[in-house]
């Protein structure tokens, strides 16, 4: 798959965006993550992926962001140990309206046959429902159906 720009036309061009539901399986690559379910969030600016034990570090020259995820919802025992380099720190508002601050890294993600890079901010979301969200500066090449969940695919079973 290309990391390329999945549009062939203008980003505005709806007609090359791919039709997403409200809920979808995506996947993080070069983070190790095969299948991570996600809560498509228009109302999120970012992107906010569940981590624990989050460890931040200088690796020649750069901040490194070394953290573990629980892929799957109400399963804690399948762990994924991650590492991306830190793009930036910035203070998030959640749903709540309180205020966090929060490491960001940038990984590409892969969904409905498409894959680009998205910022992603790291943050423990043990207590929610989805482990992660694509907030709406990923949406760049996707449509939201409100209506529909998982239209993109389903990770394989076993």
């Amino acid at each position: 798959m290309s990391s390329q720009s999945p549009n062939t036309g203008a980003e505005s061009d709806s007609v090359d965006k791919a039709v997403i539901g409200w809920r979808e399986w995506v996947s993080l690559p070069e983070l190790g993550i095969d299948w991570i379910k996600a809560k498509i969030d228009t109302g999120a600016r970012t992107s906010a992926l569940h981590t624990f034990q989050l460890d931040v570090g200088q690796e020649h020259g750069a901040k490194v962001a070394r953290f573990g995820v629980h892929p799957f919802q109400r399963d804690n025992d399948t762990i994924t140990w991650c590492s991306a380099p830190v793009v930036d720190e910035r203070s998030v508002r959640d749903s709540g309206g309180h205020q966090e601050w929060r490491f960001v890294i940038e990984t590409p993600v892969r969904m409905a046959q498409r894959e680009w890079p998205i910022e992603i901010t790291l943050t423990a979301r043990d207590t929610m429902l989805f482990r992660m969200l694509l907030g709406r500066t990923a949406m760049r090449y996707l449509r939201v159906d409100p209506l529909a969940s998982f239209i993109t695919g389903r990770p394989p079973e076993g």
